[in-house]
């Protein structure tokens, strides 16, 4: 729209007119573009600006926020944590049920928890061992002349609670009256005394005791037993019972035996394979968590002191003991003589009758021809 006209002063008037009003109006049209152009510069450089420090403020206004109500949550949810702790506790054993093992609480840790449960005692056992006791004094058996409670009753106190402890090494796997003959061999010849068991030859010690079971076995660990009794306790017996399971060639059953007799520290029945037979017989042990019957003396005894009470712990062992060796045999048990065949689940299952004689057998057998 501009003109750069040259010489207009040589135009006519009317035509230098119209070109001046040209002009005027070109520079007022140039004059507003730059102002307007001016203008929109200005106001976007304003909204701009304007704009930057919303967005800084509101970056700001929403961070700041976040992180507080963050910090505040957090808090919060730590000290509800610590505040709800025994209301936990408190539902998880508001309503007991019968059944103790229903009651596991989903909040405890994954360490085992033992829990001591009551345990019923089966029923009839008393008059069962009444019977037994009755039938126990009608016969003798050889325990109540030759059991391990009997070595060495004349010796002193300190030598006796040694003879105990060997006559209990020697009767595992051995009959009462082979240990009984052993013992008395040892005794004749002064050798039921740490010292003097310390200072003889393994061989002297094996001739003597022979023929307990495992005989050279048994009269290596007598050495080391008197060792051991000599360095640590003075020529006596150790008086705890993890004293006396270190020692070689002694188990549960003997060390509870020993401290019964040698000490009269009662801690546990003595379970021998007597024991654990009857008492599986008579369906008084099982099992952990099922009915089925135990398989080694160590589960019978558990299982027996369970239940059974503390006072029958120490004459239950020889009453079984002497019971299993008359009438409640390991083979062919004499079910028809006992008293309590019918409270006994086990009667007449494993009784068997004896074999006849061939002179019986043709007998039998010519009367069934006759016949």
């Amino acid at each position: 729209m501009l003109f750069q006209l040259r010489n207009y002063t040589h135009l006519p008037f009317a035509l230098r007119k119209t070109t001046n009003r040209m002009h005027t109006a070109a520079v007022s049209v140039k004059a507003e573009m730059t102002s307007s152009d001016h203008n929109a510069k200005s106001e976007s450089s304003k909204s701009s600006s304007v704009s930057e420090v919303r967005v800084f403020a509101r970056k700001r206004r929403l961070i700041k926020p976040e992180v507080i109500t963050e910090n505040v949550v957090k808090v919060e949810l730590q000290d509800q944590k610590l505040s709800n702790l025994p209301d936990i506790e408190e539902f998880a054993y508001k309503k007991p049920s019968g059944n103790v093992y229903s009651r596991k609480s989903k909040l405890t840790s994954n360490a085992p928890i033992e829990i001591e449960t009551e345990v019923k005692p089966p029923p009839n056992w008393v008059k069962v061992l009444e019977g037994i006791r009755e039938m126990r004094s009608l016969e003798d058996a050889p325990v109540d002349s030759m059991g391990c409670e009997k070595a060495g009753s004349s010796l002193p106190p300190k030598e006796r609670r040694f003879a105990v402890l060997v006559s209990s090494l020697l009767s595992s796997q051995t009959k009462d009256n082979v240990t009984h003959g052993a013992i008395q061999r040892l005794l004749e010849n002064d050798l039921l005394k740490a010292e003097t068991v310390e200072g003889a030859d393994e061989s002297t010690l094996k001739d003597l005791i022979y023929p307990v079971g495992f005989y050279t076995r048994k009269a290596t660990n007598m050495k080391k037993i008197a060792k051991l009794c000599l360095l640590k306790y003075d020529g006596d017996i150790p008086d705890t019972l993890e004293a006396l399971l270190s020692l070689p060639g002694i188990g549960p059953k003997m060390a509870h035996l020993v401290m019964n007799v040698a000490w009269n520290n009662v801690q546990g029945i003595c379970v021998d394979t007597h024991v654990h037979r009857i008492c599986n017989r008579l369906g008084w042990v099982s099992r952990p968590g099922s009915k089925a019957p135990t398989k080694t003396p160590e589960e019978t005894r558990e299982s027996l002191q369970a239940w059974l009470p503390k006072e029958e712990w120490v004459p239950i062992n020889p009453l079984l003991v002497g019971f299993g060796q008359t009438i409640c045999t390991p083979l062919r048990p004499s079910c028809g003589l006992c008293s309590i065949n019918e409270l006994c689940p086990s009667a007449y299952r494993e009784a068997t009758p004896k074999k006849m004689s061939r002179t019986k057998l043709k007998l039998t057998k010519t009367e069934e021809s006759d016949s």
